[in-house]
């Protein structure tokens, strides 16, 4: 009751009119001690056609807070979507360069999906249409962590609302914690030094092994000249999903790189079409114009 009536106090405090961006901490009012993660809101004018929580990539060590965030923000806006861009928990510039976090602690799995559950949390507390993730890089693989692991509540709180997103977007995203074609700098970031060599904690985040029939619908794309995420990590969960009948396309471009997000300077010709790509699919199953 204590973290219900906090929750409420908070969406009190973040729904009046009149700002167009506006960003809370998420772990505001509750036990958790993570004062530097925060979502802000992006809204279009009128009635949403639905929400999108966004999660920047960033190898899990930092974040790229404009071209795979705040700009994204500004884009879905613009397209009558509300967007929520989670600027979640990492490892660090002082853990990356250092490697201290063996021995001192410090940001790791499971604090990045527990932070983006809290998200999918607030927002739905305020908006009633369907609610999805869209995560670039590093953040892709959050997002479709959170899209494969909703049966558990990494948040503690015990709130009685849904965790499962209503479709997910990993855009050229990390997908395998394993051998041949992990990025071995994302996986370090999310098990933390010294967790690297557990292979049972790679083959738990793995996400090509835990794909489940009811997923929800998946907007996967990546590019053949990725020179960051090798682009076998979209090919594997591609399969995955495929086996296990989830809906989903898979767009896959042969120039682009790696990194663009929604900075279209950028973009390539090829590139430059991935957002119509994703707003026409979300016409597709039923959450577009």
């Amino acid at each position: 009751m204590k973290n219900r009536t906090y929750l409420l106090l908070l969406l009190i405090l973040w729904i009046p009119l009149g700002l167009r961006a506006r960003t809370v901490k998420v772990w505001e009012g509750t036990p958790v001690r993570a004062a530097s993660v925060t979502l802000t809101e992006y809204l279009p004018e009128g009635e949403p056609l639905a929400a999108v929580v966004v999660c920047p990539g960033g190898s899990y060590f930092w974040l790229d807070k404009e071209g795979e965030g705040s700009l994204v923000g500004e884009w879905l806006a613009s397209q009558g979507i509300a967007a929520y861009v989670l600027h979640y928990r990492t490892g660090g510039w002082f853990h990356f360069t250092f490697h201290t976090r063996a021995l001192f602690g410090g940001n790791r799995h499971p604090d990045m999906i527990s932070d983006l559950q809290r998200a999918l949390q607030l927002v739905r507390a305020q908006y009633d249409g369907p609610v999805g993730a869209m995560g670039f890089s590093a953040g892709g693989h959050l997002v479709m962590s959170a899209g494969e692991f909703f049966g558990t509540d990494f948040t503690g709180l015990g709130l009685d609302t849904s965790l499962r997103p209503d479709f997910v977007a990993p855009i050229y995203p990390v997908v395998s914690m394993r051998e041949p074609c992990t990025h071995a700098r994302s996986r370090r970031g999310l098990l933390g030094d010294g967790r690297t060599g557990q292979q049972a904690l790679r083959d738990s985040l793995s996400l090509e092994c835990h794909v489940r029939p009811d997923t929800p619908p998946v907007f996967l794309l990546c590019c053949d000249d990725d020179p960051v995420v090798d682009p076998r990590n979209s090919d594997l969960l591609d399969a995955a999903l495929t086996e296990k009948g989830v809906l989903h396309r898979y767009v896959r471009y042969h120039a682009g790189g790696h990194g663009f997000g929604s900075d279209r300077e950028k973009f390539t010709a090829e590139t430059a079409r991935w957002q119509a790509a994703f707003l026409d699919w979300l016409k597709e199953i039923d959450y577009g114009h």
